[in-house]
């Protein structure tokens, strides 16, 4: 099989391939990936096969795709191993041989930004469940779980948090702001994994 979706969330895991050049995603029955599910739109997402690659694109959906905990926001190019998110459904890419590979006109991720020592610190126990490949779908630390890994206190982390968090441009003030931050760090190439 040359790339394929392990599909987790909506009843056991099954696997989808990656049989044509394109895959829709949503919850009409038409679709190659069906997620029955009011979180999804009738045409959610849609998977498309490039001379170098897969890409994600959402189109226009309702309640969003994430990749990686990421917002996608445009095509987006898939990696073996990456975590797709789609309402209740969690999908994890799978392409082993085209791992590392880049598509034509997708941009490489930015630089990561300037940080601290006590910020790096940070980002590494906040991503190590994402580097690790421990879990498919990993939770970030907690401020409690970083405040006692760094040995430091929890309003000392959160300080440091806002910090990273303008940094990385992550503007919005939800509870999942702590893995979109994990991830984009991931991305940008700002742990020593």
């Amino acid at each position: 099989m040359e790339g394929y979706f392990e599909v987790h969330g909506v009843g056991g895991v099954r696997l989808v391939p990656l049989a044509a050049d394109a895959l829709t995603i949503g919850r009409a029955p038409g679709n190659e990936l069906t997620v029955d599910s009011k979180l999804v739109s009738r045409l959610h997402a849609l998977v498309e096969r490039f001379p170098s690659g897969w890409t994600i694109r959402d189109l226009g959906s309702t309640n969003g795709t994430t990749v990686n905990g990421l917002p996608v926001r445009e095509a987006r190019l898939l990696r073996h191993g990456d975590r797709v998110e789609i309402g209740p459904a969690r999908l994890v890419f799978h392409a082993p041989r085209l791992t590392g590979t880049r598509t034509v006109g997708v941009e490489p991720p930015p630089p990561p930004p300037a940080l601290t020592r006590r910020e790096q610190e940070l980002i590494e126990v906040l991503c190590r469940p994402y580097v690790s490949g421990g879990t498919a779908f990993p939770e970030p630390p907690t401020v409690r779980a970083l405040a006692t890994a760094l040995g430091v206190s929890e309003s000392a982390v959160k300080k440091h948090l806002t910090n990273l968090y303008d940094k990385f441009g992550l503007v919005s003030n939800d509870e999942r702001r702590r893995s979109r931050l994990a991830g984009e760090a991931v991305r940008r190439g700002a742990t020593g994994a």
